[in-house]
C-alpha cells in the first residue's frame, strides 16, 4: 500500500512538472523594428496639413511622425482640380519658390508647383 501512495506522488509530481514546462513567459524588450516611433515603408499616400501647409506623405504614420494631420487619402492636389493627380520625378534640380511671402527650396520645379508654390528662381533660396 505504501508503494502505491509513493507511486501516485511520483506521478503527480511528474504531471505538475510537465504542466509547468508547457508554460512560456514572453518578455518584450524595446529594440530595432516596428513599434512606437517606427513607420513601415508601405506606399499609401495621404495629404496632410500642418501650419497651413499641405504635404503628401507615403503613408499616415510618416505624416503623424512629422507633426502633420491627415486631411484625406491620396496625394495633395493643387487648386480646384480635385480629379487631377500630380506625379513628379525625383531628379534634383533645386528651385527657389515663393508662397505668401515665404521662400522655400524644392528639389525641382514640379515638386514646387505640385505643392502650390510659385518658382521664383533656379537653385536654392
Amino acid at each position: 500500500m505504501d508503494s502505491v501512495i509513493f507511486l501516485r506522488g511520483v506521478v503527480a509530481a511528474l504531471g505538475a512538472l510537465i504542466l509547468l514546462s508547457a508554460c512560456t513567459v514572453v518578455v518584450e524588450e524595446p529594440g530595432p523594428g516596428p513599434g512606437p516611433g517606427y513607420c513601415t515603408r508601405d506606399y499609401r499616400p495621404v495629404c496632410a496639413l500642418a501650419a497651413g501647409e499641405r504635404r503628401t506623405f507615403a503613408n499616415a504614420c510618416l505624416a503623424d511622425r512629422a507633426g502633420y494631420r491627415v486631411v484625406h487619402r491620396g496625394e495633395c492636389r493643387r487648386g480646384n482640380n480635385e480629379g487631377e493627380q500630380r506625379f513628379c520625378t525625383r531628379e534634383y534640380r533645386p528651385v527657389c519658390a515663393q508662397r505668401r511671402g515665404q521662400l522655400r527650396t524644392f528639389g525641382n520645379a514640379c515638386e514646387a508647383d505640385a505643392a502650390g508654390w510659385r518658382v521664383v528662381g533656379r537653385g536654392e533660396c
